[in-house]
């Protein structure tokens, strides 16, 4: 089963330089262990735009959706066999990237 795991973090452009290593680090594991997918920083929420193509005609509004201390500045899709194995992952992940982290499972369609 595959996750999408978010980071969230309350700063832009905050990682430290032995962070960006703890996070290779990982990534190096994570590959290692087959678990591997994706995984990739954000920039800045200001720099999101928001399109509302429900109307008549699309609406574009500049900025993230919500506002909010927190935001999603990266995130990583992983596979694992099932939600502990996950949850045991990211919490080493949480760990090398220092910040917190949300477990969400892909919904097979």
């Amino acid at each position: 089963m595959q996750y999408l795991v978010s980071v969230i973090d309350d700063r832009t452009n905050s990682g430290t330089p032995e962070e960006m290593r703890a996070i290779d680090d990982f990534n190096d594991r994570l590959r290692a262990g087959g678990h591997w997918v994706f995984a990739a920083g954000l920039a800045d929420p200001s720099t999101a735009t928001v399109i509302d193509g429900r109307g008549e005609e699309p609406l574009f509004t500049d900025g993230p959706f919500i506002e909010s201390k927190e935001h999603m500045a990266g995130f990583w899709i992983i596979d694992a066999p099932d939600l502990d194995v996950a949850l045991a992952l990211m919490a080493d992940g949480s760990k090398a990237c220092n910040r917190r982290l949300e477990v969400r499972p892909f919904l097979v369609v």
